[in-house]
Parts: structure tokens; sequence; C-alpha cells
């Protein structure tokens, strides 16, 4: 499969992500797969793959932000911060039982906005080389250090009392969270049960968009063909950034990594922007200063040429 462009995968529970990538180079027949941003095995949802040259657009989509729906157990807290670590502590029945919805929903608004979270011990961020996970695994002590992250939405959908009697031992919370690139849900969860002093973890992560891109227009990966799934790369530059048609002339001198000089435009400075060819694919991502462009990311001629 020679074309380029991007595939909306809605991962299932109990895959990895690069067995999602394993699995599409398999169906696809090229080794030039990578995805933008990890899902635990336990999460569902929206996973995006970028094919040969399209991996390149990958880095501008990591870092937008991301939606989720997900479940947090407030009660117990796990060596993972979710339902497959050990749990390492339940709090007492009647602690649980004390907690009202006015402090569950005081302990979500405190984690709304711009916060310094701690993430995951378990989290795939590098300690001295090392993946943080790999070094939990291996038995040493890991504390990260904490991060700036915005949580621009983080709504109570439902409350539910575990078991259903005048002593519950759990308490279960469904939300929706909007955030940044960089914000661990597991953290959130976490973080609302220290903060109501009951423990919490997560139990289902549910990713649902990333950016423009929407887990309603993903594919089934036990159903997926790679050749109809593909978003081809101008069309998903078109969802990710401002566009240029170029002249033919313009598209040769981006190809060849000449500036080019675009009297009329009234664009964004300093921005990526999509250049698109007379014939209608993308030559690569340009940077305007004033009205001068200058290419960030040029894409294969023998790509655009299949696109």
């Amino acid at each position: 499969m020679s074309g380029s462009g991007l595939i909306l995968v809605d991962k299932p529970g109990g895959w990895t992500s690069h067995d999602v990538v394993a699995r599409v180079r398999r169906l696809a027949g090229t080794r030039k797969v990578g995805h933008a941003g990890t899902l635990d095995p336990m999460a569902t949802g929206l996973l995006i793959l970028g094919l040969n040259s399209s991996t390149r657009l990958l880095t501008y989509i990591v870092g937008t932000d991301k939606e989720y729906l997900a479940t947090i157990r407030l009660g117990a807290t796990t060596t993972t911060d979710d339902a497959e670590g050990e749990v390492t502590a339940e709090a007492d029945p009647a602690a649980v039982a004390a907690v009202t919805d006015d402090a569950i929903a005081s302990g979500i608004a405190a984690l709304t906005g711009e916060i310094e979270q701690i993430p995951s011990s378990v989290s795939a961020i590098k300690v001295d080389g090392k993946r943080a996970y790999a070094r939990v695994r291996a038995g040493e002590e890991v504390v990260l250090r904490p991060r700036a992250v915005t949580v621009e939405r983080f709504d109570l959908l439902e409350a539910r009392r575990l078991p259903d009697d005048d002593a519950p031992v759990a308490i279960e919370l469904d939300v929706r969270v909007v955030c940044s690139s960089g914000t661990y849900i597991r953290s959130l969860a976490r973080d609302v049960g220290a903060g109501l002093g009951v423990g919490g973890h997560l139990t289902a992560l549910r990713r649902t968009r990333v950016g423009p891109f929407e887990v309603r227009d993903a594919g089934e990966l036990d159903s997926l063909d790679p050749g109809a799934a593909l978003i081809p790369a101008a069309q998903a530059a078109a969802e990710l950034f401002e566009m240029l048609e170029l002249t033919e002339q313009q598209a040769i001198d981006l190809t060849h990594g000449r500036r080019i000089h675009v009297a009329d435009w009234q664009g964004a400075s300093g921005e990526p922007v999509a250049a698109i060819a007379p014939g209608g694919a993308l030559v690569g991502l340009v940077e305007f200063h004033g009205k001068e462009a200058r290419t960030l990311v040029n894409f294969p001629t023998d790509e655009i040429a299949s696109a």
C-alpha cells in the first residue's frame, strides 16, 4: 500500500497501541506506521495512525487537546492508579459513605482548569533514559515531578453508590474530561480520591476525540480495510491547519526546499500551514513570516503522486 494518510481506529480493550500498529502494518503492507498518543491496554477508543509520509503529521496531532469518558472508583487506591494494579489501600466503608455529593463536586472543581499534576508512576515518561513503568516493574520507587496541564472540562455525568445499602463500600463516578496533551486521567482519578480522603482509581477509560478527529468516525480493528479507511494526507492536513493553495511553480519551489513569496497572504504567521498542490496533494507544511513561507515538513514526491 503506497498511499499516505491517517487511519482512525477504535482500539479495543486488551490491545496495546503497539499491537494495533503491528496489525495495521501487516494489513497495509508497510512498515511506515506510527500512532499519535498511546492508549493503555485497558483503555478503548480513538487511536490515530499515520501511514507512510503522513507519520510526519503525528507530531502535530499529539499536541492537540483530547476528550475522554471515564469511570472513577472511590474507596480504594492501586499501584497503577487504575483497575489493572494491585489494591494498596481500602477506605473504611463508613468514610466512603460519608462522602457527600457536594464534596465530590468540590473535588472535581479543584482539579479543573490549569493544574499541577503528578503523572502516574507507571506512565511512559522517561526517568534517566528509562521508562517510569519499567523502573516500577523492576522494583524501584518512582516519584515523578509535577507538570502543568489544563483540564478544560471535568464533568460528572453520574454517581453510583455501591452496593445499594446504607453503608456503600465504593462510589463510582462516570465523568467526561476535556484536557490538554500530557494529562493523565489515571492521575485525576487518584487525586479526586485523595482529595476526598478515601482513595480512588480508574476503572474504565474511552478516548472519544483527539483534536478535530472523533471516535465515531473510527473503524473497528477486526474489520479494518486500510485502503478504504485511509484519510488522504491533504484531507487530514485540512482538518489540522490553515490551507494554502499553491501555483505549479510554488509547488515545485517548495518541493526543492526553496522559500516562496505569497503577496496576498492574509493568514497567521509562525503557525504551520498546509501547502496544497494544484492537483490537490499535500506538498508539505510551511510557516509564514510576513508574506514569505519556508518549509517545515516536506512530503516525498513519490507519495504526493499517489496521495
